[in-house]
C-alpha cells in the first residue's frame, strides 16, 4: 500500500535542525564565501508567531533578522520561501480543523496578499488581505 502524503503540520514538525553554511559559490545574489543560514520550518514558525498583532514584516526583513540572530550574513531565500509556505499551509490546516484565528501562526503578517507565494496558498489571497485589513483597524 502506498505511503500517504504527509500533512502540512507533519512537514512543519518533521525538520532538520537549522544550520549555517559557508557558500562555496555565489548563490541567489549572495557571494561565495559568505555565511548563509538554512532555517527550518519550526524556526520560521516561531519567528512569525513573535510578530505582534497590527504589525507586518517583509520576507526580506525576516531573513535579515534571522541571519543576524544566527551570526550569518544571509538566510537562504529558497528554503525560507518553502518553509514559509509550510508554516502558512499548516496554520490553514489547523484553522480548517477548528482552531481559532487567535491561536494560529499569523502568516498574513509576513506574506503579502499580492505575492506569488500567496497565490499558491490554499487560503487564497483574499484571506490574507482581509486579515491584514482587520489588524490595521
Amino acid at each position: 500500500m502506498p505511503k500517504s502524503k504527509p500533512t502540512w503540520n507533519e512537514k512543519l514538525r518533521c525538520s532538520k535542525a537549522p544550520e549555517v553554511k559557508r557558500l562555496d559559490k555565489s548563490f541567489a545574489g549572495m557571494p561565495e564565501g559568505s555565511l548563509m543560514l538554512i532555517a527550518s520550518p519550526e524556526m520560521i514558525d516561531a519567528y512569525v508567531q513573535g510578530i505582534a498583532r497590527g504589525h507586518t514584516v517583509t520576507v526580506k526583513a525576516m531573513r535579515e533578522e534571522l541571519a543576524d540572530r544566527h551570526k550569518a550574513e544571509h538566510t537562504c531565500p529558497v528554503t525560507t520561501g518553502i518553509f514559509l509556505r509550510i508554516v502558512a499551509e499548516a496554520a490553514w490546516e489547523r484553522y480548517l480543523a477548528g482552531e481559532s484565528l487567535e491561536k494560529l501562526t499569523p502568516f498574513w503578517r509576513v506574506i503579502e496578499s499580492d505575492s506569488p507565494l500567496a497565490a499558491k496558498l490554499a487560503c487564497g489571497t483574499d484571506f490574507i488581505a482581509k486579515q491584514r485589513a482587520k489588524e490595521k483597524a
